[in-house]
């Protein structure tokens, strides 16, 4: 079996797309169509559907930490392409929800309407205001949770780039170091070959400088035995 990390991004995408292929048909397909309880359930499965979305998109971001840098733009823009389809729906679940909400609020409890033609609750339009700011301030607080999602998910996706580009400039000082290295073993070597040569040369003149010395005794002893003999 494949286990590359191109071979893993590609499992991993596909099973996304199953599970968004599932939410669509829940979210925009004939789920609208049923009743209240229906519709509480198929988004309750919808939000299962989408944590497991959020864990696949999860898995395709660790894989492609591990590609190629050649390959791995192309990748990426994928996942944001992902991210932004799991986001649509996320939105879309939760203006279901809300749609939910105000029916139920609307419809009030055991199908009695709320409002003040209802004698048994003189106070329902009050606690229907309530529940409505009570909802919204949810959904503000839903919205903001998931921009801190992705804010975080954009600053881990930077600091990983950050990492691999510090891994590869650790990599070239290494490099470098170690052509440092080979140099300086290279100039010692090439100090102690001048200074052989050197030493060669210096010996070499001190030879010559014996052989004219004895050259001129012979010759100064030979002109004396003739001139003298």
């Amino acid at each position: 079996m494949d286990t590359s990390p191109t071979a893993l991004f590609s499992n991993y995408e596909q099973d996304f797309q199953q599970i968004i292929a599932s939410i669509r048909d829940k979210v925009e397909g004939n789920s609208k169509t049923e009743g209240v309880e229906q519709r509480k359930t198929a988004l309750r499965r919808v939000e299962m559907e989408l944590d497991e979305a959020d864990e696949m998109v999860s898995q395709m971001e660790i894989e492609v930490q591990g590609m190629p840098q050649s390959i791995k733009p192309q990748y990426q823009t994928r996942i944001r392409s992902a991210k932004t389809e799991l986001s649509r729906f996320k939105k879309l679940s939760k203006d279901l929800h809300a749609q939910l909400s105000r029916s139920d609020l609307l419809g009030g409890v055991g199908g009695r309407p709320i409002g003040p033609s209802s004698a048994d609750d003189p106070y329902g339009t009050g606690d229907r205001t309530r529940l409505l700011a009570g909802t919204s301030l949810l959904e503000d607080g839903t919205r903001r949770l998931q921009e801190s999602q992705r804010i975080a998910l954009e600053t881990e996706e930077q600091g990983a780039d950050i990492l691999s580009n510090l891994r590869r400039q650790r990599e070239q000082i290494e490099n470098s170091r170690d052509t440092l290295y080979t140099a300086d073993a290279s100039i010692d070597r090439a100090s102690g070959t001048l200074k052989k040569m050197i030493r060669r040369m210096y010996k070499q003149r001190f030879i010559t400088g014996a052989i004219i010395v004895v050259l001129v005794l012979v010759i100064l002893i030979i002109v004396y035995e003739k001139v003298f003999a």
